[in-house]
């Protein structure tokens, strides 16, 4: 879901840099260094589920797992993320480092809202709580893209609404997916979920 480089304005360009920054910001300030193996080892599996592009219609669709970061990080997902999209971008040419800004924030913003939602269901319900962040998480980045789209050009209209209707299917996995991880550390490493890394 990566937005290529030369197509948004510089206004959009800049209010997503600014947004991301302050993200940043905050979830640096919140951070516990004592804790940040395991935000590597999150920002690590985003990095690398989102390497597999599987071709959908006009354009792919890959894993995102913004949602199983967000579960865990809070406010963590912002740099954890950040750095991961940094390196897509200088490894791979995924994004680029002008639009590095608007793709952090349209991929940690909405997994922040949904840690701060779903996690009183993480200990009670956890497959739920799990698969509402999960996909709520990428229905909100792909809805943050498609709308940076729109702002950018009106022409970018249609392709923002093919974008968001690509994603459905990986919206239900995403879910799926976040479910089966919470109730697997719920069962061998519950401290996982208790502690907290950014509050």
């Amino acid at each position: 879901m990566h937005i290529s480089e030369g197509i948004l304005s510089p206004a959009v360009l800049g209010c997503g840099a600014a947004l991301a920054a302050a993200g940043i910001a905050i979830g640096l300030r919140k951070a516990d260094y004592s804790r940040l193996l395991t935000t590597a080892v999150l920002a690590a599996a985003f990095f690398t589920g989102s390497l597999v592009h599987v071709p959908l219609g006009p354009g792919n669709v890959h894993l995102i797992l913004n949602g199983l970061l967000g579960a865990f990080l809070g406010w963590g997902v912002f740099p954890a993320l950040f750095v991961a999209l940094l390196l897509q971008a200088l490894l791979f040419q995924f994004g680029g480092l002008t639009i590095l800004g608007v793709n952090v924030f349209n991929m940690a913003f909405p997994a922040l809202l949904c840690h701060y939602l779903f996690r009183p269901l993480f200990n009670s319900r956890p497959a739920l709580g799990g698969f509402c962040c999960g996909a709520f998480s990428v229905a909100g980045a792909a809805l943050l893209t498609a709308l940076a789209l729109a702002f950018s050009d009106e022409g970018f209209l249609g392709a923002a609404k093919i974008l968001f209707l690509a994603h459905i299917p990986i919206i239900l996995l995403e879910g799926l997916i976040t479910a089966l991880a919470l109730s697997f550390v719920l069962k061998v490493r519950p401290e996982l979920l208790q502690e907290k890394l950014f509050t």
